[in-house]
């Protein structure tokens, strides 16, 4: 695994940790970077976002590469804010690092799939060390983890509500003691642990020592052929999000917390149901890249899926995220809250019949993850 993945110029955009000059790109993104201007603090950078994705969209590009540009922006404000608060601890007499360390963001953000206001998750690698020194180091690590994720919570990136951070113990652990808790986490079928799991295995290096993630994923690779149990309860738990149709095959969201009875919530009963069997797919057959588009085709190079199910599978997800994008944008625009509902009663038809097709596509994905192809 790489620090930094960057397949398309595109990506290059938020590589450094500096912006780019602005006369150097199209007039779109010149026009929008000029108004953030190049000394913006982590707040109004993280505001300016929307104003990003306008620039883009006025560049033809599709919600999924704007998608991965959101998350190269959040990993530019994660790498801002540790740097920031590494060198507050060093004049506050904390001193450096006493041992290398990797900051990873976790979920939508570790896969380069977040859309607009995504909450923190994120954990930290730290090399091993003598137990001797733990009152040291991880004192070290634990005041830069509450550090760097409160500042992005004060930038507008908010604290994950599940406490899935790395100011916390749960989330921050020496190289041994991750591949310790993996293993444990992998031995059996226990709910929990495939919940803790689904949102730690899709992780990326975003500061610090990349190599101690890829030691982390070497070994993730190597516990998954003798993972049977743990991979056939993360198959079951896929019927507790369940894709938005009925058993006729037609359009049906959850009724729960729905803010009216056309609202169809595309994130948890589209877009997560196809993550989710992408990544138990990926996780039985040695695939390591973490994004789910790079999954898909990789699935097919080793002939678990044909290109066409595959290519159904890419589709559908670039169409649910441009769904999302324009409801986030909407909703913001109005003020109102960025989440996942849909008023599938404001659709066109045609939009309507594609939706449904898309959820079909990822129910026949689900039902391949849990070896019910058939069905």
């Amino acid at each position: 695994m790489q620090l930094l993945h960057r397949a398309s110029p595109w990506r290059t955009l938020f590589a450094g940790d500096g912006l780019p000059e602005p006369t150097t790109l199209l007039a779109p993104l010149c026009e929008a970077l000029g108004e953030l201007g190049p000394e913006a603090d982590l707040a109004t950078a993280h505001a300016w976002q929307p104003r990003l994705v306008e620039a883009l969209q006025r560049l033809d590009l599709p919600a999924w590469r704007i998608s991965q540009l959101i998350s190269d922006h959040n990993d530019q404000l994660y790498r801002r804010a540790i740097q920031l608060s590494l060198n507050e601890m060093q004049g506050q007499g904390w001193g450096s690092p006493p041992v290398a360390f990797c900051v990873l963001t976790l979920g939508s953000a570790g896969r380069h799939e977040s859309l607009l206001a995504p909450d923190q998750d994120n954990a930290m690698i730290i090399a091993d060390y003598p137990d001797a020194r733990h009152t040291e180091v991880d004192g070290f690590f634990q005041a830069l983890g509450e550090r760097f994720t409160a500042r992005l919570d004060e930038a507008g990136i908010p604290l994950c509500h599940g406490n899935v951070m790395a100011r916390w113990p749960m989330w921050r652990k020496r190289l041994s003691e991750w591949c310790e808790q993996l293993s444990l986490w992998t031995r059996d079928r226990r709910v929990k642990r495939v919940q803790q799991s689904n949102i730690l295995l899709d992780f990326h290096p975003v500061f610090g020592d990349a190599s101690l993630a890829e030691a982390l994923a070497e070994h993730v690779t190597g516990l998954m052929p003798r993972a049977g149990l743990f991979l056939d309860e993360m198959a079951q738990l896929l019927d507790e999000l369940p894709v938005a149709l009925d058993r006729f095959g037609r359009l049906a969201g959850s009724v729960e917390e729905a803010p009216h009875m056309n609202a169809l919530d595309l994130k948890r009963q589209g877009l997560l149901p196809l993550v989710n069997a992408v990544r138990l797919l990926s996780l039985r057959h040695g695939v390591r890249v973490p994004d789910t588009r790079r999954r898909l085709s990789t699935l097919v190079l080793k002939e678990v899926l044909p290109a066409r199910q595959a290519r159904a599978g890419i589709a559908a997800m670039n169409r649910l995220q441009e769904r999302l994008l324009v409801v986030q944008q909407a909703n913001l625009k109005a003020g109102g809250a960025v989440d996942g509902w849909v008023d599938v009663a404001r659709l066109e038809d045609d939009q309507r019949l594609m939706l449904r097709h898309d959820m079909q596509t990822i129910r026949r994905l689900v039902r391949l993850a849990q070896g019910r192809a058939g069905a």
